[in-house]
């Protein structure tokens, strides 16, 4: 059992308790995901609604990405720390990385057809994924070895 002066760096923006950030991360990592999917699906069959769907994808993973990453700074900037975690850092700015990265390749992707996909739009939209699933696995060491945002309970 862990006693109450167990070092847990707390979190500032909340909804009853649960991280804000943590609630809103899994969208922008699976609309990038399904993003790759989706160019290659479009790459494989020419079919302009893949197209579509990346576009849109990337368009909403872009939004609630924003939004979590508000949420996150707001964390980052309060609680020192959070800040002194080790993987905080590579995390906050591997965060910035793949909403930049998201947002270039939204603009690729907003030019016509096969050109905006193949290749430039696939290989961002491939690396994007590789970059998202470091940074998710750095978001979920501050949480499983480090305890960011875990509240005891009595």
């Amino acid at each position: 059992m862990l006693s109450m002066d167990f070092p847990h760096p707390p979190v500032t923006a909340t909804v009853g308790g649960q991280p804000i950030h943590a609630m809103l991360i899994p969208f922008p990592f699976v609309c990038f995901t399904l993003t790759l999917l989706t160019d290659i699906a479009y790459w494989q069959t020419g079919h302009l609604m893949w197209h579509n769907f990346s576009s849109w994808l990337l368009f909403a993973g872009l939004i609630f990405g924003g939004f979590a990453l508000l949420a996150g700074l707001v964390d980052f900037i309060a609680q020192p720390r959070l800040r002194a975690q080790p993987p905080a850092w590579a995390y906050a700015i591997g965060t910035v990385f793949v909403l930049a990265l998201g947002f270039l390749n939204s603009l690729v992707h907003a030019g016509d057809g096969w050109t905006a996909i193949v290749p430039y739009g696939l290989a961002l939209s491939a690396v994007n994924v590789i970059l998202i699933f470091v940074t998710a696995w750095l978001g979920r060491s501050m949480v499983f070895q480090y305890g960011v945002g875990v509240r005891n309970h009595d």
